[in-house]
């Protein structure tokens, strides 16, 4: 019974561990852009999208301008 239950909680912290790490290589594969709204909404533009292609550059340049030299 003891044993069960350890290879259950093994089997249940592998996929845990395993969705982390997909989730954590997934977000690095692209850009993508959050564009957050007053009403506590937003909009996910990922890259080649065609407002990404427009917004995505100044975005970039804003968060150059806002690094600490």
């Amino acid at each position: 019974m003891k044993r069960d239950l350890l290879v259950l909680a093994a089997f249940v912290g592998g996929g845990i561990a395993a969705g982390a790490a997909y989730e954590s290589w997934r977000s690095q594969r692209s850009d993508r852009l959050d564009v957050y709204f007053d009403d506590g909404s937003f909009v996910t533009f990922g890259a080649g999208s065609p407002e990404s292609a427009r917004l995505l550059p100044l975005a970039r340049r804003v968060l150059l301008a806002a690094r600490p030299t």
